[in-house]
């Protein structure tokens, strides 16, 4: 069997990773140093038995090594396919299992219906989904052809934002004596992605307990206690939209029905939205000056089937209440079955996603799914020309970009967050891979900082991580508040980006060289989980290095002596 030579180097790569030598590696698997070597340059084929053996030595998936820099090309892309058609995969069901499981549901497909179509029983399919039934190569083709996914998205690897939010976790001093690996995490993840999130969950308890307590002995004077029950909902909303891939085929298909019947310029789009709540489910649109000291945005009135708009909104905040009250009046039955598919913590954080869910609906009603996807395409993601086009928002469109993840129709997968200018992360998520901080700040030298400079204008550069990873990332403000004289507002930075690999398909990187290594921006997650010892602008130590402050010796940092710089 013939696999494409670039997996050679993969394999080198991910066994350096480990900290594994070579000749280890090669006592593991069975064969010569030198053998293993030839693999590594490419300059050996490898048969599907010693590729599997490979991958479970480095801890690692078959897709792991044909993608790791998501070349996808074919041959490698056929020999695996190949392989798979004639064996068992068995080291991959425990895996598989919650990712088929996890499609079907995102498609809104009943087990029954599934197995039906499998030509399976309810009760197999249910053992197949939990872990407990080896799947064919053949079987597995089918199941990826009925949930509409490719045969990588099953095979590929696990969760990395699960996986990030796990090693941030414990890299927390409580856990140093531990001396808890990647490679360990990748299977908690893998094989029990349920205890992961429990973990998550505990985490975000005591983090809640620890602002608590604070809370208390600030407010013991005045006998005020915050008495939140739930663990910070924004984050949250976040792990649900990650869960989802941030992507709704119910209310895509919804938002699309309600387009083709206010299809009109964008202009007037406005209007033929109020006039649909009207005509469709009597609700009069009102805008309106609010009174003074009593500020607001919307204020929906259901027994009066009254909508006011607060006259400070700019058109496009507007547009996007009258369409996300016509995803309340129409779509809220979808919206609630993709609700009860998740186990929030508190019902604070359910009503939360909930206006979340209303708010991707309504910007699909502005920038239906199809044309908006077309756009992308052809103007490279342009955001500013997109803002245009659609008349919204550089935060509406930026958001909108992360959604186009329909299997048949896919865009480029992004990461997206929004922060204010102390670092407080409002909105995170990711599909690009990049690592974006659960706990506390991000990286200080990622240009979502750096834009708040330079407000307005949008800052693009490729930033690479401490694995080596290299992303194209933009970052531009964007200002929040009334807009009155007066009154301040607040502003935002929003950042976006994707794997470098998408390049040629970002405008943003018409003026970036990609290749010149001197126009990289070494960037890490969070100064405590950061490896880069030469940075001026590290705050923290990192946890699982020791340091000595030296009071003759200072390096780039009071963290870094000459010594370990």
């Amino acid at each position: 069997m013939i696999i494409n030579s670039d997996i050679g180097s993969n394999i080198k790569k991910f066994r350096k990773k480990l900290g594994l030598q070579a000749n280890k590696l090669a006592e593991q698997l069975g064969i010569s140093p030198s053998y293993l070597n030839l693999i590594e340059s490419g300059k050996r084929n490898i048969d599907g038995e010693l590729l599997i053996k490979i991958c479970n030595e480095l801890r690692i998936e078959l897709a792991d090594l044909s993608s790791v820099k998501e070349i996808n090309l074919n041959n490698s892309k056929i020999a695996i396919t190949k392989f798979l058609k004639n064996k068992n995969i068995n080291r991959l069901d425990l895996k598989i299992g919650p990712k088929i499981k996890a499609f079907r549901r995102q498609l809104g497909l009943q087990a029954n219906k599934l197995a039906e179509q499998l030509g399976i029983s309810p009760s197999y399919l249910n053992l197949i989904e939990s872990g407990k039934r080896n799947i064919d190569g053949d079987f597995l083709i089918k199941i990826s052809k009925e949930l509409r996914v490719d045969l990588s998205d099953l095979t590929s690897r696990s969760d990395v934002n699960l996986e990030n939010d796990i090693s941030e976790l414990l890299d927390d001093q409580l856990f140093e004596d531990l001396d808890i690996l990647g490679p360990e995490v990748k299977d908690l993840v893998n094989t029990n992605p349920k205890i992961a999130r429990a973990l998550i969950k505990l985490g975000d308890n005591f983090r809640q307990k620890d602002h608590d307590i604070v809370n208390k002995v600030e407010k013991i004077s005045s006998n005020k206690i915050d008495n939140r029950k739930t663990s910070f909902p924004g984050e949250v909303i976040s792990d649900f939209l990650q869960n989802n891939k941030n992507y709704f085929p119910k209310l895509e298909t919804f938002a699309n029905k309600i387009f083709e019947k206010v299809q009109v310029n964008n202009r007037t789009r406005y209007i033929a939205l109020c006039d649909y709540l009207k005509s469709e489910y009597s609700i009069i649109v009102k805008d309106i000056i609010p009174q003074n000291g009593k500020p607001f945005s919307k204020i929906y009135n259901k027994k009066k089937k009254e909508l006011l708009l607060s006259d400070y909104n700019t058109l496009e905040t507007k547009k996007l209440h009258a369409a996300s009250q016509i995803a309340q009046e129409g779509a809220i039955k979808e919206i609630d079955e993709y609700l009860s598919n998740f186990n929030f913590p508190s019902n604070e954080s359910k009503r939360l996603t909930q206006v979340a869910l209303l708010n991707y609906c309504g910007a699909a009603i502005l920038m239906p799914y199809k044309l908006f996807h077309s756009e992308c395409k052809q103007l490279k993601y342009d955001l500013e020309l997109l803002q245009n086009t659609f008349a919204t928002s550089f935060e509406q469109v930026a958001h909108r970009v992360t959604c186009l993840q329909d299997p048949k129709l896919p865009g480029i997968p992004f990461h997206m967050l929004r922060t204010d200018i102390a670092g407080n992360i409002s909105k995170r998520f990711s599909l690009s891979g990049i690592e974006i901080p659960r706990y506390g700040g991000a990286c200080p030298r990622w240009n979502v900082y750096s834009a708040f400079t330079r407000p307005g204008v949008i800052q693009a550069a490729v930033s690479k991580m401490t694995n080596g990873e290299k992303y194209v990332c933009i970052a531009r403000t964007v200002e929040k508040g009334v807009g009155r004289y007066g009154q301040s507002k607040s502003i935002l930075s929003i950042g976006l980006g994707c794997e470098a690999k998408y390049a040629k398909e970002f405008v943003y990187t018409e003026n970036l060289d990609i290749s010149d290594k001197k126009t990289e921006i070494p960037i890490g997650v969070s100064c405590r989980t950061c490896d880069r010892l030469d940075c001026s602008q590290r705050a923290f130590p990192p946890l699982h290095k020791k340091f000595d402050i030296d009071i003759n010796t200072r390096g780039v940092s009071v963290y870094v002596s000459d010594n370990n710089s």
